[in-house]
Order: structure tokens, then sequence, then C-alpha cells
């Protein structure tokens, strides 16, 4: 796995737990294609990293000792809005997931299981899959707020098609299985939607969609 440009993914850790940190950072520089540029501890640090860096991905802790997780995100994705930033959580608060959500993270990786998933997840969140269990956006996503921005007008009927099966966590490739479509098909459709949306990353773009009523929630069965 390797970024658009044949460049390995870089990656950057943040987490105030070195140990963990640095097993991350071993787990990650074993995979091919993968690249860890740097670890930091505090929120403070991950911003001068990644804004000097500019990784691909950013795995970030929740519960930083300086700041959480959700603020150091939205400096981030206020600056560089393409970096894809993975929540670190050991909890499963719907205000965290929410607020990691409205910051635009792409998704979460929960620490008792990050050693197991870590590569798939960088390597998923590079390419703007959404990380989160179909049961787990179809709870949180009813909770998001309106808003009124009237913004996703021009989306066809087959866009609103794609972002309803985004919605029940479907990756590319089931989507085209579903709608009989190639996958090459699929990735333009949704990148047209990202696009038409404002957002930069699949869960970002699907949150919106509910926000502003473009599509109804996703059932949880």
């Amino acid at each position: 796995m390797r970024d658009l440009d044949g460049s390995p993914v870089g990656v950057v850790i943040v987490d105030d737990h070195r140990m963990f940190a640095e097993s991350l950072a071993r787990l990650l520089s074993d995979e091919e294609g993968i690249e860890v540029l740097g670890v930091a501890g505090t929120g403070a640090d991950a911003l001068d990293l990644v804004g000097g860096l500019k990784p691909s991905v950013v795995l970030m802790d929740y519960q930083l000792p300086d700041q959480d997780g959700v603020a150091v995100t939205l400096a981030i994705k206020r600056d560089n809005p393409t970096i894809m930033v993975v929540m670190l959580t050991g909890s499963n608060e719907d205000r965290v997931m929410l607020a990691a959500i409205d910051a635009g993270c792409s998704g979460f990786l929960t620490k008792d299981r990050a050693a197991a998933e870590v590569a798939e997840a960088v390597r998923a969140a590079a390419i703007g899959e959404a990380l989160i269990s179909p049961a787990l956006l179809a709870r949180l996503l009813p909770k998001l707020n309106r808003t009124h921005r009237s913004i996703g007008e021009d989306l066809t009927d087959r866009e609103r098609e794609i972002l309803t099966h985004l919605a029940r966590g479907s990756t590319n490739k089931v989507i085209a299985a579903e709608l009989y479509l190639s996958v090459n098909t699929v990735r333009n459709y949704v990148q047209s939607v990202l696009t038409k949306l404002g957002s930069h990353s699949k869960l970002e773009a699907v949150a919106t969609a509910v926000r502003e009523g473009i599509i109804g929630y996703p059932s949880s069965s």
C-alpha cells in the first residue's frame, strides 16, 4: 500500500503512553508501503510534527496530557484537511465519538485491538475508507445535530444511492458488487460525492449528508 504518488504512506502516531506508541511504530515499520514519520506524546508536539512532516495518516490518542485528541484533530484538519486522522480510544462513549466525527476523523481504532488492526487501519484511512462498524455508525448518526446549509443539492440520484451505501458502512468493493459497477466507477462516484459535500473522507461525507437531511438514518440491523 502506497500513497497516490507511489511514495510510502506516511504516519504520525500521537499517544502519551510511550511504550504503546513505540509498539505501534515498530509494527508499522515492518509493513511494506508504510513509513512512520514520527511519534508525539502531546497535542502541541503533534501539531508541530504534523505541520512539518505532512503525513497521510495520523493515529491520534483521545486522552493527551495537554488537550484532548478532538481539539488536536480540529487543528490538524483546519490547516491540512486532506490528512486522515484515526482516533485511538478506549472509550465507547457516544459523546467522544460524535465529537471525533465532528472534528473530521476518518474513524476509530480501539486500543485493545490496535496492535492487530493498525496496519489495515492505516491503509484503509489512506484511501479514505471509514473505520467504523456499521452498527456503531447506525447508533451515532441519529445523534448528529441537523444543520441547514443547503449543500448537496447537486447530488445525482446515483450519488445519493452511493451515500446510502456508505452510511451502512460498505466499502467500495462491496458497493460495486451490490450495484453491479466496477470498483473504479464506485471510486469516482465517491470522489464526486466528497467534492460536492466539501468532505475529505467517507465518514465526514456521511455525517454531513445526515446532518443536511440528504439521506436517512441507516438501519442497525
